[in-house]
């Protein structure tokens, strides 16, 4: 470390007071002019503790639950998770995995056998120690049959989990899976204390988190309170947290506007601009792995023809999406879940384009000219997405599909809408996953619970099924790249996923919240851990 790297680091480290920074850097040649707005920023990104940090959340629902296992996704779920829970493992900033609760982790030669050593002294909030019953119980309310658990799929390559002496827990699966770590950074995953009938804990949010649950008000607000106990002595800045269900984002805007709240996230695009120049407030963007989708269900007619799927996917504009109901901050999407910025993008699949001629090609195969058909949208599904909705209704229209939009509201949409036979097509998003694998088991596999579309039983989703068996178990980096792009490749041809854009994170701030400099993109509002990472000025 240089001089004034080491001046910089014993400054904000409480080492040195002011006059004393002041005088070093002086000393090293700097103008006093410089010297003062060093410490400035010094000072700013450097931690402070204290304060009630107000977060307003666009999605939320009277359904939500303190109970990991039956979040539905919406991003205040996943932020109550872990203010109150710990994982095993965690998706850093940069993307990188990382232990968690557990200290370390180690994986057999060929990656079907992982150990995890936990941490010691690390407490739940009733004071209880972490064990490794904990841990295992845990995991496996989200095994086997009987499990109700949507994160079920992830588990099916589980062949055991046992304990090994005192503190290490032994994952075995049936085959190789290098990115297995990150399966256990997953928001359900959430350790959560058991008793001696093995039995967790699910409603209380007794967990190992950097706050502990104050009052939960489902589908309105949870508040935290600090976990004086907190194993991550450089995180947990606040000592409360107020997340806040604000689903229209006018009203959440204006929430941050006039100080009622201090982060929002999903803030509208297209009047990202005008808050922007709001006193006090900043917007800030975040490219991720964020997709906006429309599904089409193959168990439900007449979305099980293959040529009327491609007949719609050819009749969206999707460069039109992102600039009006983005207002450009995004990129287009080429029909699957998998970001231009991440690992194994295939990068040789032709980009999708409007193509009103071919589509009526595939209508008229079809035999389905003049098809009415119902697009159902929600604004649960970010905001935007009855306008998006709409602008696909009017690009269809020359094709000869008639769509008619059918608007319904945010609340019980994820429980009572999306993903149901007989809501044929309907407006979703995805926040994404880490990995190729992580996404295709969430949302792709014919076995997941999620598996939005119904894609199953055709010769392509078969062929897509077994090749994500394949590509977890290959090591070779060059061979899975190949089959993931294979799988891409599936998923735009055949697939039920219409994959209209990639759009940005757009968060907005109080001048005061600080944060630091690598901010995640796995989620919204730093992979949804703003409120351990950040902190007041």
């Amino acid at each position: 470390m240089s001089k004034l790297g080491s001046l910089k680091d014993n400054y904000a480290q409480g080492r040195l007071n002011r006059r004393q920074f002041m005088e070093g850097a002086l000393a090293l040649g700097m103008s006093v002019t410089a010297a003062v707005s060093m410490t400035d920023a010094v000072r700013a990104a450097t931690p402070k503790k204290g304060g009630r940090l107000r977060q307003g959340f666009s999605a939320g629902s009277t359904t939500e639950s303190l109970d990991a296992l039956k979040n539905t996704g919406a991003v205040v779920e996943i932020s109550n998770n872990w203010c109150w829970g710990s994982n095993l493992t965690e998706v850093m900033p940069d993307g990188s995995i990382a232990p968690e609760l557990a200290e370390s982790i180690e994986s057999s030669a060929d990656a079907r056998t992982w150990m995890f050593k936990l941490r010691k002294g690390v407490e739940f909030h009733n004071g209880k120690s972490l064990t490794q019953d904990d841990v295992i119980n845990s995991i496996n309310r989200h095994r086997g049959k009987d499990t109700v658990s949507a994160a079920k799929s992830l588990f099916k390559p589980v062949k055991d989990i046992r304990k090994d002496g005192a503190d290490t827990v032994v994952i075995e699966l049936e085959g190789a899976n290098a990115d297995f770590p990150f399966v256990l950074a997953d928001y359900r995953l959430v350790i959560m204390a058991s008793g001696a009938d093995g039995k967790v804990d699910t409603s209380s949010g007794n967990g190992t988190g950097p706050y502990s649950v104050a009052k939960f008000e489902p589908g309105v607000r949870a508040l935290f309170k600090k976990n004086p106990n907190y194993f991550k002595s450089n995180r947990a800045h606040f000592e409360e947290v107020e997340n806040l269900v604000l689903v229209d984002p006018a009203a959440r805007q204006s929430a941050l506007r006039t100080n009622a709240v201090d982060v929002i996230d999903n803030v509208e695009a297209k009047t990202a601009h005008l808050l922007a120049r709001s006193s006090g407030v900043r917007v800030q963007e975040v490219t991720g792995t964020q997709h906006r989708t429309m599904v089409m269900r193959l168990d439900t007619e007449p979305f099980g023809n293959f040529d009327l799927r491609m007949a719609l996917k050819l009749s969206v504009k999707r460069q039109e999406m992102i600039d009006k109901i983005e207002s450009g901050h995004g990129v287009v999407g080429n029909d699957h879940h998998i970001s231009p910025s991440q690992q194994y993008f295939n990068t040789e699949l032709p980009q999708r384009e409007y193509d009103p001629d071919k589509a009526k090609f595939h209508l008229k195969k079809a035999g389905m000219e003049g098809v009415k058909l119902e697009l159902i949208a929600s604004p649960a599904a970010l905001d935007g997405a009855t306008d998006a909705a709409l602008l696909l209704k009017e690009s269809a229209r020359p094709v000869g599909i008639n769509v008619n939009v059918k608007r319904v509201p945010s609340d019980g949409f994820w429980s009572n809408v999306w993903n149901k036979p007989g809501n044929g097509w309907t407006t979703s998003y995805w926040g994404g996953r880490p990995t190729n694998d992580w996404m295709f088991t969430t949302c792709c596999v014919a076995d997941s619970a999620w598996n939005d579309t119904a894609w199953k039983d055709t010769e392509a989703s078969n062929r897509f099924n077994k090749l994500v068996l394949a590509a977890r178990a290959e090591l070779d980096t060059a061979k899975r790249k190949d089959m993931y792009w294979e799988c891409q490749r599936l998923l735009h041809e055949d697939g039920g996923i219409i994959v209209w854009g990639f759009t940005n994170y757009l968060h907005g701030l109080r001048d005061n919240v600080m944060h630091p400099e690598k901010v995640a993109g796995n989620w919204t509002l730093d992979g949804c851990k703003s409120a351990e990472r950040w902190w007041f000025a």
